[in-house]
């Protein structure tokens, strides 16, 4: 069972996720569900998840398939994005191609294939203690008993909702270079590949 604070961090990651998405939809072009679209791209961010004390999530995009020969060009594509994957600043815990069939009129299908990109970050890393309460001081000595203006809330304490802004804001800022890295090595294999 999950503690108070994985609850609260689970719920404020999730925050930084979907004004990030809504971010990327305004920036690029907006999808159904929690997609968007970019140079012809699909590009899809999942919700986070806790999973031992670390929050999760997913960062996919489209293979762009119509501009490849055939099945062996779109596993050349996807291992040249694993390649650049282990470049990136933040790696990825996991990278995986994952097949999609939609059956879009009941009688058709219609297959999808997508790099998938795993991401997971330590709960402490997502906030910093020290900054915390070198701005909770701050604020104590300028007005005795003041709160510190937030746009947290479900904690107690003034800390605790400090923590958790600088965990929507984490998220927001980790996942955020998680898509420009993915973005970047589509624009990188695509112009390889294709152009």
């Amino acid at each position: 069972m999950a503690t108070l604070k994985e609850i609260l961090f689970s719920k404020y990651a999730d925050k930084g996720l979907n004004s990030l998405l809504e971010e990327m939809q305004k920036k690029y072009g907006e999808k159904k569900g929690r997609r968007f679209n970019h140079n012809n791209i699909t590009y899809e961010v999942s919700r986070g998840s806790l999973v031992d004390e670390n929050m999760q999530f997913e960062i996919s995009s489209k293979i762009p398939q119509d501009e490849l020969k055939d099945r062996k060009d779109m596993k050349g594509y996807f291992t040249e994005i694993k390649k650049l994957a282990t470049k990136f600043n933040n790696k990825p815990i996991a990278v995986e191609m994952e097949n999609i069939v939609i059956d879009t009129k009941k009688n058709t299908e219609k297959k999808r294939d997508y790099v998938k990109l795993l991401y997971s970050y330590p709960l402490d890393e997502l906030y910093n203690e020290k900054e915390i309460l070198e701005k909770t001081k701050g604020v104590k000595h300028q007005a005795q008993g003041e709160m510190i203006p937030s746009e947290a809330s479900g904690a107690l304490t003034q800390q605790g909702n400090l923590a958790l802004q600088f965990v929507k804001e984490s998220t927001h800022s980790l996942a955020r270079q998680n898509i420009e890295d993915l973005l970047g090595a589509n624009k990188k294999i695509r112009a390889k590949t294709v152009g």
